[in-house]
């Protein structure tokens, strides 16, 4: 059993990585053995890992647009091989909700999956959080 701590770990690190415009951090996240998806809010889904990665690229290299996120209240499940983290995402425009599935690869968690939307009732900032 993975001690959810870990997987956590590399939650925190993926939004590292996209606020510090992480290129190659991102690249070193994402799976490469188990088949990928990600669905940017407002995007088609992307299942392809390079398309992916492309789409960090663009994301992350863009200047004007890259976001400053911000994860609240992550929340691990998990269901045998896979960890799904449930969180918050706080952007200057406003709340996403997302989930962040992982697997481990090489003794590593990857994320494999992506997803983020609007979020109408946004969490309340500094509230408990939730029992793990």
């Amino acid at each position: 059993m993975i001690d959810p701590n870990v997987i956590l770990f590399a939650n925190e690190a993926f939004y590292i990585a996209i606020n510090s415009r992480d290129v190659a951090a991102m690249e070193r996240l994402w799976a490469r053995h188990t088949p990928p998806a990600c669905i940017h809010p407002g995007w088609r889904p992307l299942t392809d890992r390079n398309a992916i990665l492309q789409s960090w690229r663009d994301i992350l290299g863009n200047e004007e647009g890259a976001p400053e996120i911000q994860c609240h209240e992550p929340f691990v499940l998990y269901q045998q091989d896979i960890f799904s983290v449930l969180c918050y995402e706080q952007l200057p425009q406003g709340w996403l909700t997302a989930t962040n599935n992982f697997v481990i690869e090489d003794g590593e968690p990857k994320i494999f999956h992506h997803q983020a939307s609007q979020c109408i009732e946004p969490p309340e900032v500094g509230a408990p959080p939730r029992p793990q």
